[in-house]
């Protein structure tokens, strides 16, 4: 039996449609429109094309959208500079600075200026904490999205097995965090972990995050079980062209599963909508307006 595919672009539009109730919502009770402002440092091709892509998205839901495109030789400091004069501005409720930066930019440096309250990445030390300790609060967009589209097809996750592979700090980490906030029992595997294939075979519900391509092979699912797929791979393909592909081999997997993401057309268009939706939950921590 095939599995269910869990189609991201319709659930992600699903998303943006209640994002921009939710836009509405907030201007018709408190005189409110959220404002996304993203910073592109340098000429990274595929950062423009998704930047563009944020700027487009943000406006369609009825928010304000803010692009400041720097060049490559911006320094660290007028980034700094930028970003505390982006946390003073009272117009803009989410900040994003587009990764990866320059080599001359401290990353870590730039992430962490940002307001927690306005870090819809979810990446700053702050609101890594809140997560962990169940508060309210701003949560990486991926596993937000990945969180979401297990529900769809999983609507009740308490005490499922869920097993995480891999241990980022942007998917891993708060995957594994989310799930715990369901009430999942929660395994956190990696490159290190003994019996990689056997752990995996225990999960109801498997998310996939290591970044190599096709890893999980049909043997390594629970029948029936779901599984998320975040990875994106570019590989070669047919015809010297390359082509995408998830950290899980999806033909074979597909046969085994009860439900699965695609690559692409899975997580990936989940990670705009939740970075829409972390910037209305953003407007809303500032305001003290509750859910």
């Amino acid at each position: 039996m095939a599995a269910q595919i869990i189609d991201g672009k319709a659930i992600a539009a699903e998303v943006r449609k209640q994002v921009a109730e939710d836009v509405k919502a907030l201007q018709a009770s408190h005189g409110l429109t959220p404002g996304l402002a993203v910073v592109l440092v340098g000429e990274d091709p595929a950062s423009k094309v998704y930047v563009k892509n944020k700027a487009a998205q943000t406006v369609e839901v009825g928010m304000k959208s803010f692009e400041y495109k720097l060049s490559e030789t911006t320094s660290e400091q007028e980034i700094l500079d930028l970003v505390q004069k982006l946390n003073a501005d009272p117009e803009v409720n989410g900040i994003l600075v587009q990764l990866p930066l320059p080599k001359h930019v401290n990353a870590e440096k730039v992430l962490n200026s940002i307001d927690p309250d306005k870090d819809v990445d979810g990446f700053h030390p702050t609101n890594v904490g809140r997560l962990w300790i169940g508060e309210r609060t701003l949560v990486p967009c991926t596993p937000t999205g990945s969180a979401i589209l297990a529900k769809k097809v999983m609507p009740r996750l308490k005490g499922v097995n869920a097993v995480v592979i891999g241990r980022s700090n942007i998917v891993g980490k708060p995957m594994a965090a989310l799930l715990l906030r369901e009430s999942c029992t929660v395994t956190i595997a990696h490159s290190q972990t003994e019996d990689l294939p056997a752990v995996c075979r225990e999960a109801d519900l498997l998310v996939a995050a290591v970044g190599r391509p096709e890893m999980v092979k049909k043997d390594w699912i629970k029948p029936g079980a779901v599984v998320i797929d975040v990875g994106i791979n570019r590989v070669p393909g047919e015809n010297g062209k390359t082509k995408l592909v998830g950290d899980v081999a999806y033909a074979e997997c597909a046969e085994v599963a009860g439900a699965i993401t695609p690559v692409p057309g899975g997580v990936g268009p989940m990670t705009i909508a939740c970075l829409l939706q972390n910037t209305v939950t953003a407007a809303k921590i500032q305001k003290n307006i509750k859910d």
